[in-house]
């Protein structure tokens, strides 16, 4: 039977790992249980790892020969299988049932499942099941939609009251996506403490027609019209330019921090990053180098020190040419 909550967590404080899981279900719990999952197994001595995507044209038998190879640096191994789909298919299957039936030693297989339902079930479901661990992530039922969220905005170090949680839980409704968006927007916001329903409101307020999380993803993502669009719509609006570089500071740290790392996928599961926005910063690193990043972080800080006053210049013309910069590295030359 498929380990309910409890279990999994007691799975996660256990010292050792089992030969094989099946973690499945909604998408963000299952990357948040792989991530916790795989720090568990670090602590365990599994400091070596191989990533296996499963697509189209997935060759299985190199899963056998994962699980066969030699480690060159540690003496315990993890296989990472992401299975998207749920659907291995015949070959895919008969190849899951043989390593679950000769498993070698320490070697943990993880297999990761962002669609499922019962329907994804059959006899290879049945010896990961037997061999190892098998957890389904299903979303919260409506009776358990708020303390879900109250848990989250705990782990995020905020807590809020019973009416602002059901605010919350309001406004995303019952998008478990939607809900740890908001809650990151939370976090950088308003940081720690205690909100309470009108200042959640405010903080939430249902979509304004232009709001930072929309500028950014728009500038990262090359749209750099769009992007000019939505920061003048926030002028427009009143908007306060502290908030914004807020945010934008944020997410051109995040950007560095995934431009210096050595592994941008691993580096990307650290920072939690769902498929699509991992895409998103991949994508705007390869338009320039890890220099130029460098820039519109400088940048940025000095328009937030002209927006408090501490510098002379105009704050929101500097942050037009640092969008435009973002969206387009061939207008660098704005910065200067």
């Amino acid at each position: 039977m498929p380990l309910n909550n409890a279990q999994w967590q007691k799975a996660l404080a256990s010292n050792s790992l089992s030969p094989v899981y099946l973690l499945a279900g909604e998408e963000l719990l299952v990357l948040e249980a792989a991530d916790a999952l795989r720090a568990h197994a670090r602590k365990l001595g599994y400091t070596e790892r191989d990533v296996l995507d499963v697509g189209a044209h997935f060759d299985w038998d190199e899963l056998a020969r994962a699980a066969a190879g030699m480690s060159l640096f540690a003496s315990r191994r993890l296989l990472d299988l992401r299975l998207p789909t749920g659907r291995p298919g015949t070959e895919g299957a008969k190849a899951i049932v043989e390593f679950c039936a000769n498993p070698p030693p320490d070697v943990s297989l993880v297999i990761t499942a962002v669609e499922w339902s019962n329907k994804h079930e059959g006899a290879w479901t049945k010896q990961v099941d037997s061999a190892g661990a098998m957890v389904v992530f299903n979303a919260p039922r409506p009776n358990e939609w708020e303390s879900w969220i109250g848990a989250r905005l705990a782990s995020r170090g905020l807590a809020a009251t019973n009416e602002a949680i059901a605010l919350l839980a309001e406004r995303v409704e019952g998008n478990l996506l939607a809900a740890a968006q908001e809650i990151d927007k939370l976090v950088v916001l308003h940081g720690q403490g205690k909100i309470d329903a009108a200042e959640m409101e405010h903080l939430v307020a249902d979509s304004a027609r232009y709001d930072a999380f929309k500028l950014t993803d728009a500038a990262l993502g090359g749209d750099g019209a769009r992007a000019l669009r939505i920061l003048d719509g926030l002028h427009a609006e009143g908007d306060e330019l502290i908030a914004l570089m807020g945010w934008v500071v944020n997410q051109l740290q995040l950007a560095m921090r995934l431009a210096n790392a050595h592994d941008f996928g691993a580096q990307a599961r650290a920072e939690r990053l769902w498929p699509a926005r991992e895409q998103l910063f991949r994508k705007a690193l390869r338009r320039a180098p890890r220099e130029h990043w460098m820039q519109c972080l400088a940048r940025a800080a000095r328009i937030d020190r002209m927006a408090k006053g501490r510098e002379a210049g105009d704050a929101w013309l500097e942050t037009q040419r640092l969008i435009a910069a973002i969206a387009e590295p061939r207008a660098a030359q704005a910065l200067t």
